[in-house]
């Protein structure tokens, strides 16, 4: 679906560009602010205390598992100073996941070792509204207007602001896909756990990262980025603690299948390795929050460019 809708967006654009091509050495009136509209794709990971690699967690892109990267696709409309500085509403939808089994080949680590017998993987679809600013050094730090060069057609840049997203993790049971955030697999809202608070589905985030613009033409553009999001949770995964005592979700007024859920999928180790999963045992980190980031290639039409 993404790939289909991307490749008629890059056809439409080829008709448009070729009406334009004709004109394309030709000298075209831009104002001080020219707005920008366009859609990309890519593909979307995320850093959680599920998966990761040989030995200790470690910070942004050192632990990623690539092989769990998912399809993502958005949408733009922005507005640029003099080619400077740009301010633009994004729209981003796509998924994350995270799984254990992937430690499977380097059991040789004890630490590895812990994380694969926990056995627990998840799955999020993501969907954020972000607010994004775009700055531009090489236009920013240099006159092109008095100079005798032309301005260049690449040009690099950084990007940051604020963005609202919704995630629900998931995880697999008996065939089906199940909420976990109801079941309150780490007890949260329980009283006997007064410090842990049931999550938000739906937060604020930061979002930073960095680009680079090419001009096809007076009228397209095509971009690719990275974009990093720093989250306020550390339950992306519905992993953050320790376990707790299967014997509360009953107390706690769990019952009917709801009760059977959380049992089960708040405790997945692997069989024969009970040792990791008693009440109060290592189920997460808590140390640092969850993150998720993106990278895109998006292709853009300036709104109010014409000819002299």
């Amino acid at each position: 679906m993404h790939a289909r809708f991307f490749g008629l967006l890059l056809l439409g654009l080829s008709f448009l560009n070729n009406s334009y091509a004709q004109y394309f050495e030709d000298d075209y009136i831009t104002t001080d602010i020219v707005t920008e509209a366009g859609a990309g794709i890519g593909i979307m990971n995320c850093l959680t205390d599920l998966g990761g690699n040989e030995g200790i967690g470690k910070k942004y892109f050192k632990d990623m598992n690539l092989g769990q990267s998912q399809v993502s696709s958005g949408f733009y409309f922005g507005a640029m100073y003099r080619k400077m500085v740009g301010l633009r509403l994004e729209a981003t939808f796509g998924r994350v996941k995270g799984t254990d089994d992937v430690l499977s080949d380097v059991l040789s680590s004890d630490i590895a070792k812990t994380r694969y017998n926990r056995g627990l993987n998840f799955r999020s679809k993501i969907t954020e509204f972000s607010l994004l600013t775009e700055v531009h050094p090489l236009f920013i730090f240099f006159n092109w207007e008095n100079s005798d060069m032309a301005p260049p057609a690449i040009s690099p840049y950084l990007l940051g602001g604020v963005g609202y997203f919704s995630f629900n993790p998931q995880a697999e049971l008996d065939g089906k896909m199940i909420d976990l955030q109801p079941l309150r697999t780490e007890g949260q809202g329980f009283k006997e756990y007064p410090d842990r608070q049931p999550y938000k589905l739906r937060q604020f985030n930061l979002p930073f990262g960095a680009g680079i613009k090419y001009n096809v033409s007076p009228i397209i553009n095509i971009k690719g980025e990275v974009v990093y999001r720093k989250l306020n949770t550390d339950y992306l995964d519905d992993v953050s603690t320790t376990y707790v005592d299967p014997s509360l979700y009953e107390l706690n007024g769990f019952a009917g299948n709801k009760l059977l859920n959380a049992i089960r999928l708040n405790n997945r180790v692997r069989n024969g390795q009970e040792i990791y999963s008693g009440p109060g045992a290592k189920r997460g980190s808590p140390i640092e929050n969850d993150s998720y980031f993106s990278f895109n290639l998006k292709v853009g039409i300036y709104l109010k460019q014409r000819m002299y």
